[in-house]
């Protein structure tokens, strides 16, 4: 199976980065939080560090995906655990926006003075450290990294609100921007979250990857005339990057050799113009029943 090292060490590099970051900011945003006596700040502290959790879970998932000290009854090894570090992350998300919109609402009916300069420093340290995050986030391959980079986006949207809250504060006295900013930012990422879980559950179901139409390779391998008929046609994705490709291709029976090889190899460089994708063909004669796996 396919595997890029290179990509999976930068991806881990990036992880450990978001790790690092969330964990600091999560313990400068709770004290900060309490002392300016502002919900959002507190909020965000709450949300870095289920973050914290999460990025943890989701480094040790990609560091071991694909390790070769497992039972050799793992076929695939382990490179199903950052989708499960997905769908976990995603319940911390859900988890940490509830705790945050109920810590939020109230506030909206009876807003309370936060100290603006105190938010707007803060704030500004925020902005920094996740947008940088973010960046590195970004560059990561897979549903995992892509879960993480959710939860640095809402981090970075809630510091962008709190700073622009902590501006108004300060000149206008709108105190209720404080909480509104928060909820509003909560509910914007969780859109993202159910559109996450959406696509972990497809995953998780063996539904053809997103990237990769399953009629697409039927035309194109329909586009053999040596091929007579397909079938027990399965494309899956183990996490959203390694892709599985497996078939029954029927040729005829009086097909030679030399041609049947010559198929083989025109039709996996074909498949891969579909992407990243492991293949197994098992190629039958006309004559050869195929009994009950057809």
């Amino acid at each position: 199976m396919y595997h890029d090292h290179s990509i999976e060490n930068k991806n881990l590099e990036n992880i450990k980065f978001a790790i690092i970051v969330n964990l600091l900011l999560s313990f400068i945003e709770l004290a900060g939080g309490i002392f300016s006596n502002s919900v959002s700040i507190i909020s965000n502290a709450i949300h870095d560090m289920g973050d914290s959790i999460a990025f943890s879970f989701s480094f040790f998932s990609e560091k071991y995906a694909n390790t070769r000290n497992v039972s050799k009854n793992y076929t695939y090894r382990l490179n199903r655990l950052p989708l499960l570090s997905a769908l976990i992350s995603s319940f911390i998300i859900l988890t940490g926006s509830v705790i945050v919109l109920y810590q939020a609402l109230p506030r909206l009916f009876a807003p309370e003075s936060p100290k603006a300069d105190i938010m707007f420093l803060i704030s500004v340290i925020g902005i920094v450290a996740n947008g940088v995050a973010l960046i590195r986030l970004k560059k990561n391959t897979g549903i995992n990294s892509k879960v993480l980079s959710l939860h640095t986006l809402e981090d970075f949207l809630g510091w962008v609100s709190i700073l622009i809250g902590s501006v108004l504060i300060k000149f206008f006295n709108l105190y209720i921007i404080d909480p509104l900013l928060s909820v509003l930012i909560t509910v914007y990422i969780l859109f993202g979250v159910l559109k996450n879980v959406r696509e972990i559950y497809n995953l998780f179901m063996q539904k053809s990857p997103v990237a990769i139409k399953t009629t697409d390779v039927m035309e194109f391998l329909n586009s053999f005339s040596e091929i007579k008929s397909i079938h027990d046609l399965h494309i899956w994705s183990l996490e959203g990057t390694h892709h599985i490709l497996t078939a029954h291709i029927q040729v005829s029976d009086d097909i030679e050799t030399d041609k049947l090889k010559k198929l083989k190899t025109d039709i996996r460089e074909g498949i891969r113009k579909f992407g990243y994708i492991h293949s197994t063909l098992e190629i039958e004669r006309e004559s050869e029943s195929c009994d009950d796996h057809c």
